[in-house]
């Protein structure tokens, strides 16, 4: 069983909110390029949601952010965003309103094979969490990457 298989719930869905509260007191700059808040509405109630995602690429020239919704349609920000796609997204001090929109899976493929170049540790690592197996970085291993997670592309161009 993957860890992707079900919701995260108790201990681990605390963890994964401790760094909303970083971003909340003003110190989300500790978190470095590598995480970034998103402000969502949820799609029943209509209010400001916030989940932090980690940062899987961030295209300096374009300012380009890709995050990944490693839980698919399990993650309730990812169906809020299907729902309505206009976001705010905080990395550090940044801030920037946007459109989330969702890759191909080959583009998917395309920035998970970046990612694995920076990350060749963080990947295997990921291979195991998502498909339930430890597999070098390689070209293989983002295709199949590719096939689980979707990625989300955040354009403070739009």
């Amino acid at each position: 069983m993957t860890i992707t298989q079900k919701k995260p719930t108790g201990t681990l869905r605390t963890l994964f909110r401790v760094p909303i509260l970083l971003y909340r007191l003003n110190l989300g700059f500790l978190l470095g390029g590598r995480f970034l808040l998103l402000t969502h509405t949820g799609r029943k109630s209509g209010i400001a949601r916030q989940v932090v995602l980690e940062v899987v690429d961030h295209d300096q020239e374009t300012g380009v952010y890709y995050v990944a919704a490693a839980w698919r349609k399990k993650a309730d920000w990812y169906l809020n965003i299907l729902q309505n796609p206009r976001v705010k997204v905080q990395v550090g001090n940044r801030q920037f309103e946007t459109e989330a929109n969702q890759m191909s899976e080959k583009e998917a493929e395309l920035i998970l094979w970046e990612y694995a170049q920076r990350h060749p540790f963080a990947m295997r690592e990921l291979s195991t969490l998502m498909l339930g197996e430890r597999l070098p970085p390689t070209r293989e291993t983002c295709a199949r990457l590719a096939q689980s997670i979707l990625l989300i592309m955040l354009d403070p161009m739009h």
